[in-house]
């Protein structure tokens, strides 16, 4: 029989999706600050170079450190709640040689 996950239970999802949120809106601000400060230095040492490099810059670093951050908090999200321990393991039974 395969087990229920926890985050079957519309309590603990939405517990848990606000966690989520709540670690992506912290993030999102983190993000905009380092994104600020990297442009900032690199206009400092360069000075005006092109604005495609401060766009892209900006964009590259952004998308980056969102995209870690979603990662991270998905995975913090099917830790805390217990979803992974109700996977069905086939290898359970098995030793190791």
């Amino acid at each position: 029989m395969i087990p229920r996950s926890p985050l079957e239970d519309p309590v603990n999802a939405a517990h848990a999706w606000n966690r989520f949120r709540r670690i992506m809106r912290w993030m999102m601000t983190i993000t905009v600050g380092l994104v600020l400060g990297s442009v900032i230095v690199l206009y400092r040492s360069n000075g005006m170079v092109s604005v495609h490099l401060y766009i892209a810059t900006a964009l590259g670093i952004g998308f980056t450190m969102l995209l870690a951050s979603a990662l991270m908090g998905l995975v913090f999200l099917s830790s805390g709640t217990g979803h992974d321990e109700s996977i069905v393991n086939p290898l359970e039974d098995e030793t190791d040689l």
